[in-house]
């Protein structure tokens, strides 16, 4: 009997179309780890870096950047919002790659239990009527049906087939590899993944430039750029060293392409661990110390300058890097003293390796130094307080400054200095160019998980040979009533040669062929073939 307070508590009804939270939770996940969400989750990530090769990004360029929205403030503000000038540490773009790895691993997970259960199940059982398979032939009935199952099932083991034996028939099936390769592949996605995240968060990306004669320590304060993932700590700097004792540039001389590259060579002297060792930097061939990777990505010139204020003192003496403009190596920059007195001096650079005067317009002609130039204009100013905002050695501010002028004082004053030459300007100041050096610009890097993502490439590579070249077939053999039968079923669309397989097969099997049934793959065929046993994995 029923419970009274049972009977007579009114009963609870949910309006129609709703979801208990467990049953929606249950269909979100559904959703999200479904191949065709990963997809779309995967073609979102490849969207979603565009914007960081199109874009200058905050970590690499952030000179650029600043020039990009001063330029374009409402454009670049929204961009700035938004995350663009920083996309690959941007939170969408981090949720974009959480999902497809949680993706990967819930649709990857499931399909590796149907596979390891196919792979103890036996073959499917034979249908009932084998005529109705794609492919079918009817054999010459033999005089021992058990002796022709024996050796059906010998033949079909030698042919990669496993073998089920039944009472009138023998059933078998091959291409499990088939499965196996597509997990592979996503397994290798996911790893992929990982191997990524490892190197975005614990790696990092340095550049400078390094001085023929000059040395470069491996500290945060040597870099000119630096960029490092989110859990990368100063103490994973692998202590080192490298000197830049020359750099060879040879470019041809001949009618025929002329001015091409033809050797870059660093000989560097490095530092790691107090051993110290002689060794040559190339293009493609850089410097391994430690777990860091040291490549020339650069080169160009520098000018040896001295600058003496008025009362002879050194205001600024050294190499001054200008940058290259053009495949000649026209080159340009900025050579400052600031603490020249009583006025601080800047001078604006022009660096013509091979020089040639076209028009009235100087040019470099060759990217060798053949024929080197220094052209130059000079500013003067009060001095400037100190501010501790960073400036950009390779321009000029000229807020504050004075250009010098000419002895009618109607015209800018320019000038040009050989090697060895001296200058003197108006208010007594000189500058003097002694001689011309090269520079190479270096990238110092660290990737921790590059291992991982170059053998997650290579398994994903071979995962995918296997699900586009392994056939998954059946095949049934049967001997009742006086007939023999012999058909099979391709578990894949699009590939041939089963006919000739089952001909095959006959053939060792030392059977006529009498007659073949219809090959219409009608979807009960396929019905047939999966009803009575394990279904396709």
């Amino acid at each position: 009997m029923a419970d009274r307070r049972t009977a007579d508590r009114p009963a609870r009804r949910r309006a129609p179309g709703t979801l208990r939270g467990s049953e929606a939770v249950r269909f979100l996940w559904t959703q999200l780890t479904s191949m065709r969400t990963a997809l779309v989750l995967l073609f979102a990530l490849a969207l979603a870096a565009i914007p960081g090769s199109l874009l200058p990004q905050r970590p690499t360029s952030p000179v650029r950047v600043r020039e990009f929205i001063a330029e374009n403030p409402q454009l670049g503000g929204f961009y700035d919002a938004v995350g663009l000038f920083d996309v690959y540490a941007s939170p969408w773009f981090a949720a974009i790659y959480l999902l497809l790895f949680v993706s990967l691993v819930g649709c990857i997970i499931p399909r590796i239990g149907v596979y390891l259960r196919g792979l103890r199940a036996e073959p499917p059982a034979t249908p009932r009527n084998l005529g109705r398979l794609p492919a079918h032939l009817a054999l010459a009935a033999p005089a021992d049906g058990a002796g022709l199952l024996d050796s059906a099932e010998r033949v079909l083991g030698r042919r990669r087939f496993r073998v089920r034996r039944l009472e009138d028939s023998v059933s078998a099936e091959r291409g499990y590899l088939r499965e196996l390769g597509n997990l592979v592949f996503h397994v290798s996605l996911v790893f992929l993944l990982c191997g990524l995240a490892w190197g975005s968060l614990f790696g990092y990306k340095g550049t400078v430039a390094v001085v023929e004669g000059q040395s470069f320590s491996n500290t945060l304060t040597q870099f000119d750029d630096f960029t490092a993932g989110g859990a990368f700590g100063a103490q994973q700097l692998v202590p080192f060293t490298v000197r830049l004792n020359t750099f060879e540039a040879k470019f041809e001389t001949g009618p025929v392409q002329r001015g091409a590259a033809r050797v870059f060579r660093a000989d560097t002297t490095t530092v790691l661990d107090g051993v110290e060792s002689r060794q040559s930097l190339e293009v493609n061939h850089p410097l391994v110390l430690g777990d860091s990777t040291v490549h020339l990505v650069g080169h160009g010139y520098a000018v040896d300058v001295t600058v003496k204020d008025p009362k002879g003192n050194v205001a600024f003496a050294g190499p001054v890097i200008l940058l290259p403009q053009d495949g000649n190596f026209l080159s340009v920059g900025v050579v400052k003293a600031p603490y020249a007195r009583p006025e601080r001096l800047a001078f604006e650079a022009l660096f013509l390796p091979t020089a040639m005067d076209t028009d009235g317009v100087g040019t470099s002609v060759f990217p060798d130094a053949l024929n080197p130039a220094l052209l130059l204009n000079a500013w003067h100013g009060p001095p400037k307080e100190a501010t501790g905002v960073p400036e950009n050695v390779y321009s000029l501010d000229t807020t504050g400054l004075t250009q010098f002028t000419t002895a009618e004082g109607d015209k800018p004053l320019r000038f040009t200095l050989r090697p060895g030459e001296i200058f003197d300007l108006p208010d007594g100041s000189t500058i003097q160019f002694h001689d011309w050096k090269r520079w190479v610009s270096l990238q110092v890097s660290s990737t921790p998980g590059l291992w991982l993502v170059f053998i997650s490439v290579l398994v994903a590579v071979a995962g995918l040979c296997l699900s586009l070249f392994i056939r998954p077939r059946r095949v049934w053999l049967r001997v009742a009533d006086g007939r023999t039968e012999l058909a099979g079923l391709d578990r894949t669309e699009g590939r041939g040669g089963l006919d000739d397989e089952l001909r095959l097969i006959a053939d060792e099997l030392g059977l006529d062929e009498r007659g073949r049934g219809e090959r219409v793959l009608a979807p009960s065929a396929v019905d047939d073939a999966g009803s009575t046993g394990k279904g396709e994995q």
